[in-house]
């Protein structure tokens, strides 16, 4: 390509400061050093951890910066010492990076990374590159990068232990959903929680995640799945998804947990909370089951008041498991699920409501926060 070596002018959308729309910039984006790939990207989709960071609750966020951590694209150009991939590929941009040599990228037993700190949110973390500097200019300003993969940008630079090699004619519009939301429900029920056949499972939280969690304990075999959120719109797509029940806890004469332990005899085997905050982190342990009750944590709320808990829950045999990017390793997992895809084991695209150009950015965060969209795919 013509552009090899040479800084790119592209469009990108880029949060100035908190609590404030997206803007549509010319950046500039610089060549990849070693053991960096540019990404030309071709989809992204949007989640709630890129509207957390524009939160003005959410203290911790780095300013300017180019959200997104969803997203799809094709190599533009690699640095020295890149051998996983070449000009050409399609690839997904990885927040979790696997540089496959550390103590936890050894192990079968996590999919964390020592790229990463253990004290802080992968939320915020690798925002700029590994020497300290960022690819990203606007306005002659750096501008930082995002959780290492900043999609919302028509080019962007990753670290190569940050992206996943992908088949050739995967449909990138989809499978960019494989970039966070949809490996994250579906692995914290497969590979977290390792939801069982006949078992009972109670879901909180009906977004991209809750979702794909849903889809999971569907082909793991559960025999009751119900469905909790407090936006009843979600429950028609939860049923055709698999959900035995719905329930709106605003619609409940009492709390959703005592309702889901009267309607299963004791309370489920599994809960997973996909929505985050400390009501749905109570609600999801109180009503599983003692004796083997499993309850994972996926989802995070801003300004999240934590879970108290009393010995006694967990003495009685209920264990409280968390996930991140659902267990998945993602250079060795991501490629295989792409291939999943493809030969149909599951349906990213009952996920994707709403689909619009990368200008329209803002629309599709209000489309997210008035719960009237699942994902909306952002094209460039």
């Amino acid at each position: 390509m013509g552009t090899k070596g040479k800084v790119i002018k592209c469009k990108a959308a880029i949060a100035w400061e908190a609590n404030k729309p997206l803007c549509i910039e010319e950046v500039e984006v610089a060549p990849p050093k070693a053991h960096e790939v540019r990404i030309q990207m071709i989809a992204t989709a949007l989640c709630h951890t890129d509207a957390h960071v524009l939160h003005p609750e959410f203290t911790e966020a780095f300013f300017p910066v180019i959200l997104g951590h969803e997203g799809a694209g094709i190599v533009e150009s690699v640095g020295p010492g890149v051998t996983n991939c070449k000009p050409g590929d399609k690839v997904i941009p990885l927040y979790m990076p696997q540089c496959k040599k550390c103590k936890f990228c050894l192990s079968p037993l996590t999919n964390f990374c020592a790229k990463l700190s253990q004290s802080k949110s992968p939320v915020v973390q690798q925002e700029l590159m590994e020497d300290k500097t960022s690819r990203f200019t606007c306005k002659g300003k750096p501008i930082y990068h995002f959780m290492g993969t900043s999609t919302f940008s028509q080019y962007t630079v990753v670290s190569d232990t940050n992206l996943a090699k992908i088949d050739d004619d995967a449909n990138l519009e989809r499978v960019c959903l494989l970039g966070c939301g949809f490996s994250t429900g579906y692995g914290a029920a497969i590979n977290t929680a390792k939801v069982t056949p006949g078992s009972t499972c109670a879901i909180f939280g009906l977004g991209g995640v809750g979702l794909s969690a849903l889809m999971c304990c569907k082909v793991a075999g559960a025999a009751r799945i119900i469905a909790v959120d407090i936006n009843s719109e979600k429950f028609a797509k939860a049923k055709a998804l698999g959900a035995t029940d719905c329930l709106n806890p605003r619609e409940l004469q009492k709390p959703v947990q005592e309702v889901i332990i009267e309607m299963t005899g004791g309370g489920v085997d599994f809960a997973l909370d996909c929505a985050g905050g400390s009501e749905a982190m109570k609600a999801a342990l109180d009503c599983t089951t003692v004796g083997w009750g499993s309850c994972t944590l996926i989802g995070v709320a801003v300004g999240d008041k934590g879970l108290t808990i009393t010995p006694i829950e967990l003495i009685m045999g209920r264990t409280i498991n968390g996930t991140s990017f659902g267990g998945y390793k993602g250079i060795d997992s991501i490629p295989k699920l792409v291939t999943d895809y493809k030969n149909k084991k599951f349906n990213l695209d009952a996920l994707v409501t709403h689909t619009l150009p990368l200008d329209k950015i803002n629309e599709a965060f209000d489309l997210m926060h008035q719960g009237k969209s699942i994902r909306t795919v952002l094209t460039f």
